[in-house]
């Protein structure tokens, strides 16, 4: 009776999973078959598979511009995901493993930045990037998603470096290590999977962020991908399957970085739950 009840659980779960599969996975498949087809086929039928393999769409989309685009969004992304790291572990191992006055009320300065709406921030961000010579570059594109972004890293941070046991630290300290060595020998991978968390997670919403690119950015040759798009979208109003792949290339980035950190994500976000 009870293997019976255990097989019909895990057939019950198997099944969820594979609706949820269906449902998250239909969007990129939908992308990629439409990918292959002209405009005549894609009026002839938006959820048949295409007739012939048709590169057109892909063609088009791997032009100078678009791959400027692409190239503006990596550096953009990858410096500001690279700031935020160093800067909130460095943050969050003073938080976890140090003692000093006004500590809880500093914390919670940070911690309340999750709260504040973006919207609210663009007059001030535009009037400061100004006055610094900064609007339209791709430098002063980093500064409001490294400063939107610490709170939340530090808060996931913070809770990693705390669960790391004391005696590990205090061992190393014997041995030699002085604080900053502890904090990279030590904490640092033993705290890879909430790393891959912060990473993944900020990189995803600098990816994607288009409100603060579109206020800040005036030049062409500065756009990242997301006001790439847009602008793909209006040159190619009528020829749909080409719009769909400008945005199945813009795509690939995040699902290449998510798959090869999926366990450690995962592994973070389960830790988390746990800890919190």
């Amino acid at each position: 009776m009870k293997t019976v009840k255990h097989c019909v659980t895990k057939g019950v779960l198997y099944f969820c999973c594979f609706i949820v599969l269906i449902i998250t996975g239909f969007p990129f498949v939908f992308l990629l078959t439409n990918s292959f087809k002209d405009m005549a086929d894609y009026l002839q039928g938006v959820w048949d598979l295409p007739d012939k393999l048709f590169l057109g769409n892909y063609q088009a989309v791997l032009q100078p511009d678009f791959l400027r685009y692409f190239l503006n969004s990596v550096i953009v992304a990858g410096i500001s995901v690279f700031v935020i790291v160093l800067v909130s572990s460095m943050i969050s191992f003073a938080f976890a493993k140090m003692h000093f006055r006004g500590q809880n009320l500093l914390y919670f300065i940070i911690i309340a930045g999750m709260m504040i709406p973006v919207h609210t921030t663009l007059i001030p961000t535009f009037t400061l990037l100004s006055s610094l010579g900064l609007r339209d570059s791709l430098i002063g594109l980093c500064g409001p998603y490294i400063s939107y972004n610490i709170p939340i890293s530090v808060f996931i941070l913070t809770q990693f470096f705390r669960e790391i046991p004391k005696e590990v630290e205090e061992a190393a300290i014997i041995d030699g290590c002085s604080t900053f060595q502890v904090f990279r020998k030590i904490t640092m991978p033993l705290s890879s999977a909430g790393l891959s968390t912060v990473v993944v997670y900020t990189f995803l919403n600098i990816w994607n962020e288009f409100i603060n690119a579109n206020i800040l950015i005036d030049s062409a040759a500065k756009k990242t991908l997301p006001l790439g798009i847009r602008d793909f979208y209006g040159f190619e109003t009528v020829n749909i399957p080409a719009v769909l792949t400008a945005i199945l290339v813009g795509s690939l980035p995040v699902i290449i970085l998510y798959f090869c950190a999926q366990e450690k994500v995962i592994n973070g976000l389960t830790q988390g739950a746990v800890k919190g």
